[in-house]
């Protein structure tokens, strides 16, 4: 068994995630965990990582080969660790925890993907106004059961109301504790600081757009997987949007009854830059602020432009 290398040392509990989940998870050599802020290509990133460890485009189901391992409103933790347990391909798990709440074993593999807030958020929105009412409704009872966990309000259908609600709550300093979610600057520099670990890979969305076979052989030679270049092509032929879109009821089976549309409204469009011709100067403005205030000048050159734009993470200084 992989040794422990670094123990949490952030509790993270929130009405979405729980990193008491992760207390019975037994790693094994080669593990992978895909650990994003939620809507940074975190389905993109586990279907490319499935692809590579594969090597065939054949759809399998993501969510349940490869469990988020920390969601409080899926599976049972019991559960959860039975289906990895079970497993004897090479392991793959989700997670959306800040990277101090995960425990990092030697031998493990990390890969942290990002994007740029804006349109993390602009994502979220459609992705939360897609929740069927059975979701809104398990929400709603396991706040019931935890006073401390705040059920977030349904969205507006203001996509400028719906980035200030997101700001305004970045930019209060004063929440903290259990049932806070931390903001998006908080949280990618807890991936930030420990860039520099052998087992950590930072990748980003608009990379991942710009040049998918580029960056999936990056992917591949971090998990130290062979992926000879005719399969690196058909491979990522098959990790393109459109192809995930079009392979949705395989990939993604269980989504109709937590999406209304299913896969179509959780694979919405794949693009960025939509807050261009939304956002007010004053919106762009707080989002400047916040960034200056939160980021290192190399973490915000990375995480609004990526490795393509900014340099590689690791190499850069501050």
């Amino acid at each position: 068994m992989p040794n422990l290398q670094r123990a949490p040392t952030r509790e993270y509990h929130t009405l979405m995630t729980d990193a008491r989940r992760w207390d019975g998870f037994q790693p094994r050599e080669g593990d992978v965990v895909v650990a994003t802020y939620p809507k940074c290509g975190t389905t993109w990133t586990q279907r490319i990582v499935d692809l590579l460890i594969h090597q065939t485009p054949d759809p399998r189901p993501i969510m349940q080969f490869y469990p988020w391992l920390d969601a409080t409103f899926f599976a049972p933790i019991e559960a959860d660790l039975a289906t990895l347990e079970a497993q004897t391909h090479r392991r793959a798990i989700k997670s959306h925890l800040p990277f101090d709440s995960l425990p990092i074993y030697e031998g493990m593999k990390y890969i942290h993907v990002a994007r740029d807030g804006r349109d993390a958020c602009f994502s979220f929105h459609n992705h939360e106004s897609s929740y069927t009412p059975e979701v809104w409704m398990g929400h709603a009872a396991r706040a019931a059961e935890n006073p401390m966990l705040q059920v977030r309000p349904k969205p507006e259908p203001d996509l400028g109301e719906y980035y200030r609600r997101w700001i305004d709550e970045a930019e209060d300093e004063a929440a903290t504790g259990l049932g806070v979610e931390m903001s998006f600057f908080d949280y990618e520099m807890t991936y930030w600081r420990e860039r520099r670990l052998p087992n950590l890979l930072l990748v980003h969305y608009a990379d991942l757009k710009a040049d998918l076979p580029g960056e999936m052989a990056r992917i591949s030679d971090f998990l130290e997987i062979e992926t000879p270049p005719a399969k690196l092509a058909e491979l990522a032929e098959a990790a393109r949007f459109e192809a995930m879109k079009s392979q949705g009821d395989a990939l993604l089976p269980a989504l109709p009854f937590a999406f209304q549309g299913g896969h179509k409204s959780f694979l919405h469009k794949g693009t960025n830059g939509r807050w261009k011709d939304v956002l007010t100067d004053a919106d762009l403005a707080r989002f400047d602020r916040l960034s200056t205030a939160k980021f290192t000048p190399s973490a915000r050159a990375w995480i609004e432009g990526g490795r393509l734009a900014a340099g590689d993470p690791a190499e850069l200084p501050d």
